[in-house]
């Protein structure tokens, strides 16, 4: 077989190594209301947000894929050493903002890595603007969205349940919570393994290798234009990621933002599913990060404006902020890297 074979095999096998990381990193917008409610064991929550992450393949089509795949970048100056170059860089700052313990966006991080790679090679001429124009307005539009239906859903909730025995409730809401945090974790599991379905596709039509992409299916009423193998493999992929779970951001997400009771956490999870699941079929990548903690923020405000410790919002938002340019610059590095030390041997 030609060298180029086992670059491609290679660089597949680096995208669902991101794709691992992403469920891993991940993890904490998944469990960590409904560990922090105490509704579940971590051990019982990974469980639970995995299988519905990897659920999630059959529940949904593949706009976002899509999108990402050939709507942001323009695919003829895409080649397999962008492709790696980006997945270097999305890898790198998921792993540098795990360690931190910031719930930073992994899809924000893999669109800008796989960007800054791309213009590395070809320069802005690369760029699809007009793609970007809803991903951009999405980076504020999503955290919005989610603090507005969980303040809403708070006030509503506590306004209709305000006559019921407290205890009564709280067994109430931690059996919703169950169906909350599953309707999230397929929400999680539909938009960000998608964008790592998109990233492979783009690698196999720059590699010539489209046909590996053929084979689409219809299920539950969705049509799947990419190969059942392609995305059963990004869904496992995260699936098992979201079961090994990234712990040093579970804390930050489910307590040190703000003190969530039962009924909080299933209004949280409820406003980010609607959020994540509302953008995936107009097939816009959103950060499922900035959907759930907006929504967390706006639990938080509808109880007290001083029960949210708005120092955590800071440093999460200043993390956001950092996302787009790091990553791209670190994926236009690896560009860099991967053009001058690892081209050369499969030419």
């Amino acid at each position: 077989m030609e060298p180029t074979f086992y670059l491609i095999l290679f660089i597949v096998f680096v995208a669902l190594v991101f794709d691992f990381l992403n469920g891993f990193h991940d993890a904490a917008n998944s469990i960590a209301t409904i560990v922090s409610t105490r509704v579940l064991t971590p051990t019982q929550a990974v469980a639970w947000a995995a299988f519905f992450n990897f659920v999630a393949a059959f529940a949904f089509g593949t706009p976002v894929a899509k999108t990402v795949g050939k709507g942001l970048i323009d695919v003829a100056c895409v080649d397999q050493y962008v492709i790696l170059g980006g997945l270097t860089g999305a890898i790198i700052w998921n792993i540098i903002t795990w360690y931190f313990g910031l719930p930073t966006s992994s899809s924000h991080a893999l669109i800008s890595g796989y960007a800054g790679a791309a213009i590395a090679k070809g320069g802005l001429g690369v760029m699809l603007w007009k793609g970007w124009i809803p991903v951009m307005a999405f980076l504020v539009l999503s955290p919005t969205i989610g603090l507005i239906i969980g303040y809403f859903n708070m006030v509503a909730v506590s306004w209709l349940f305000r006559r019921a025995h407290p205890l009564w409730a709280d067994k109430l809401f931690r059996r919703l919570q169950l169906i909350s945090a599953g309707l999230y974790s397929l929400g999680h599991g539909t938009n960000d393994a998608q964008k790592t379905m998109g990233i492979i596709v783009a690698l196999l039509v720059s590699a010539g290798k489209s046909d590996w992409t053929e084979g689409g299916f219809h299920m539950f009423g969705n049509q799947h234009e990419i190969s059942l193998w392609i995305i059963l493999s990004c869904h496992v992929a995260i699936a098992l990621g979201t079961f090994f779970g990234g712990w040093r951001i579970v804390k930050t997400m489910g307590q040190n933002i703000t003190r969530l009771q039962p009924v909080g956490g299933f209004c949280a999870e409820t406003a980010g599913a609607m959020t994540i699941i509302g953008a995936a079929t107009w097939g816009i990548p959103v950060s499922t990060t900035h959907a759930i903690t907006g929504a967390i923020l706006g639990v938080g405000s509808a109880r007290s404006f001083r029960s949210v410790r708005w120092i955590w919002g800071e440093r999460i938002i200043m993390a956001w902020i950092l996302t787009i340019p790091l990553s791209a610059l670190i994926g236009a590095s690896a560009y860099k890297f991967v053009h001058v030390c690892i081209e050369p041997w499969f030419k």
